[in-house]
């Protein structure tokens, strides 16, 4: 192993070589892998500048399946941890949505702070981490000042520090009941009462479907459902601020569900949420919160079904007259995931093949030439030109390195010529799913080692 490379620790990279065979996107050690995103990764950064001073942002990350929409939002979701902001990712499905019924928007929120992390619980489940620091830092900075630990007035000056956050936020939405339960947790946590502290933290993540059960557990008039969830996402992140956080990043993909609900009603109900929040982190009616929303084209373009049919959000998100010029425009609300270079393409293959090296402590057994030749064979196909994918690269890719591996007979040359590798794609004219047609492949210049800085 070269000397000056990175030592990937093993767990991480066994996540991320399974998750990558799998075509899955690893929750961990996105940014070993990171290839060609520098400028969309930025573009979100420099916005979380602005969030750090009580501001807010709203981001739509577009791209075909497979493009890298979800890669790049744990790339950013990383990149925040290390920052001091506070991250809670999910992905849409027909139980989650931002507006419904039967509880849909109350189980989003759930699953928001499920996956809730920090630098300091980075894999999620991260909010009664939080909430204990905190807690315990208040216990510090009193003892620090001179009051004795376990007297009245130890206890009376940690409890002063807790009012004044938690009085900041009794004026906003649904601040009351948070305050009340957030004062309830401390007193449990200082008489050390396991069920009161459980009780507490069923209501924060959203557990409790009644309000006369959250009352008889804990006394509070209301509880986090589908009408309010989206209100206390606000508040956690005015909360995170307050205990020492720089704000609260959101991220949720697969957005393309909500195109796919079949009632009209309903899907605009949900579009219709989606437009609140943009008004609200346009508006400064947010503080500290970055919402990153990942769709296809589909989902923000079909004018029947997409956020496109919605006029409100068409004119809104609308890339204008001049977008059809061929520039990048990366500081408007909709980030369009361009196709990696074929350079960036083998730039990865590359990083692939050192760190399935330096998992399985093998050699490796593809030449820098066999590494350029199976770019050219995924790049030769009909319409890859357009319609090539991230994925659809490494998930094969990978695939030959763990034949390789097993196989001292097998070779890249015969893989390529057996068509035992190829990747999936339509014939000409046929339609993707994100409605775009296969064309013939133009001629290209392909980059080689040479050529780049791996």
């Amino acid at each position: 192993m070269d000397k000056n490379e990175v030592k990937v620790p093993k767990r991480i990279l066994s996540a991320l070589l399974s998750s990558l065979a799998a075509g899955v996107v690893p929750r961990s050690g996105a940014p070993y892998i990171a290839i060609g995103r520098e400028e969309e990764t930025n573009a979100v950064l420099n916005d979380l500048d602005s969030v750090a001073e009580g501001g807010a942002g709203m981001r739509f990350i577009i791209g075909k399946y497979g493009s890298g929409k979800s890669f790049l939002l744990q790339l950013i979701r990383g990149y925040a941890t290390e920052r001091g902001f506070v991250c809670a990712d999910a992905d849409l499905s027909p139980e989650r949505r931002f507006c419904g019924t039967k509880g849909t928007g109350r189980a989003t929120f759930r699953e928001l702070i499920r996956n809730l992390s920090c630098k300091s619980s980075p894999d999620g489940s991260a909010l009664p981490v939080i909430i204990t620091k905190w807690l315990s830092s208040l216990q510090s900075d009193a003892a620090a000042e001179g009051f004795e630990p376990g007297t009245d007035g130890f206890y009376k000056r940690v409890e002063s520090e807790l009012f004044s956050v938690v009085k900041s936020l009794q004026s906003r939405v649904g601040g009351f009941d948070l305050a009340l339960v957030l004062s309830k947790y401390h007193k449990a946590y200082i008489a050390d009462n396991e069920a009161v502290m459980a009780a507490c933290m069923r209501w924060l993540c959203a557990e409790y479907t009644t309000k006369t059960e959250a009352r008889a557990a804990l006394g509070v008039s209301g509880i986090i459902d589908d009408d309010s969830w989206y209100d206390y996402i606000k508040l956690y992140a005015v909360f995170f601020r307050r205990i020492g956080f720089k704000g609260l990043v959101v991220m949720i993909d697969e957005c393309v569900n909500l195109y796919k609900i079949s009632n009209r009603i309903s899907r605009e109900n949900n579009y219709e949420k989606i437009l609140s929040m943009f008004n609200d982190t346009l508006q400064n009616k947010a503080e500290g919160i970055e919402l990153l929303l990942g769709g296809t084209p589909q989902f923000l373009e079909d004018n029947r079904r997409g956020l496109y049919s919605y006029e409100a959000l068409r004119s809104r998100l609308y890339d204008g007259r001049f977008a059809a010029t061929g520039y990048k425009n990366l500081i408007g609300p909709v980030i369009r995931l361009r196709r990696l270079s074929d350079s960036e393409l083998y730039a990865l293959i590359v990083r692939l093949t050192k760190l399935h090296a330096q998992y399985y402590g093998c050699v490796e057994r593809i030449t820098q030439k066999e590494m350029e030749e199976f770019i050219r064979f995924c790049l030769s196909r009909a319409g890859a030109d357009s319609m090539i994918t991230p994925r659809e690269i490494i998930r094969d890719y990978v695939s030959v390195l763990n034949i390789l591996m097993q196989n001292e007979d097998a070779a890249v040359e015969k893989l390529l010529s057996s068509g035992a590798v190829g990747l999936e794609h339509k014939g000409p004219g046929e339609e993707d799913e994100d409605g775009g047609g296969d064309g013939p492949a133009a001629p290209r210049k392909f980059y080689t080692a040479e050529d780049i800085d791996v």
